[in-house]
């Protein structure tokens, strides 16, 4: 269960890591698996010749397995209300990334969107100020990830000011291409964070958090997820103060803040 101070975390920056979230028994055996898809040989850094490589989509047990522990499932009550979740029947896509002084390509910064998948151009897809369709983002390390290894770069308090960029334009939201035109509005004095840790670490993020690939100037390989936490009923901005979960109430307080400017 996540303490008062890690709620708190949360909600001024925007993620909280829970270590051993999954155990990294069940993080080797989803490896396993990871490693034949990618076509390349564990023990043969030479078989390793693209910066990343995306796989997508698994619901085999192991991945099952880490997304649906004990200690996940109390964390998620906590920060997005017990009932208001779906759970997780995939793991979503992972970008493999491999050792190599290759531009991966996709290192820019962004949030992810929630909605509007269908259109074919993803600039196209869409977020509002009510995270439609996603209750959180989550990134799941499934190996060892230190400073070299390609962490996702974080931007420490930046869901607050994609908040404030997303409530004027209501329920319709913004594209990915109108949010990256001002550079996702983000402060310029953020801090950054790096989504490091061992196998079996999580961390649960504020939809609207800005973060960023970046190139691996490690020796191994980093597996990580990065599946959404679906909501089963939609985020609300209008709930009694009693009633409100972490995730709105940061939304709520970005926003009165803004009105306090």
């Amino acid at each position: 269960m996540l303490d008062d101070a890690q709620v708190e975390q949360f909600m001024r920056d925007g993620f909280v890591r829970i270590d051993h979230a999954f155990p990294r028994e069940v993080a080797d055996e989803a490896r396993g698996i990871l490693w034949r898809d990618t076509g390349c040989d564990p023990a043969l850094p030479s078989t390793w010749t693209r910066p990343v490589i995306r796989l997508g989509m698994y619901s085999q047990p192991p991945f099952i397995a880490a997304a649906n522990t004990p200690v996940l499932h109390a964390a998620f009550d906590r920060l997005v209300g017990a009932g208001r979740w779906l759970p997780c029947r995939a793991m979503g896509t992972f970008p493999v990334r491999f050792p190599s002084p290759e531009d991966p390509g996709d290192a820019g910064w962004h949030i992810d969107a929630s909605f509007d998948y269908e259109k074919p151009d993803f600039f196209d897809w869409r977020a509002n100020v009510t995270s439609k369709g996603r209750a959180l983002l989550m990134l799941f390390l499934f190996s060892d990830a230190g400073e070299d290894d390609a962490p996702t770069r974080i931007r420490v308090g930046s869901h607050h000011d994609i908040a404030r960029r997303l409530a004027p334009a209501g329920e319709a939201g913004l594209t990915l291409r109108e949010l990256a035109a001002d550079g996702f509005a983000v402060s310029h004095d953020r801090a950054q964070a790096l989504a490091t840790g061992e196998a079996g670490t999580v961390y649960l993020c504020h939809p609207f958090l800005v973060h960023s690939a970046q190139p691996h100037h490690g020796t191994r390989p980093r597996f990580m997820a990065q599946p959404p936490l679906l909501p089963r009923e939609p985020l609300s901005l209008t709930r009694s103060p009693a009633d409100t979960s972490p995730v709105e109430q940061a939304i709520r307080r970005a926003l009165a803040s803004s009105r306090g400017a």
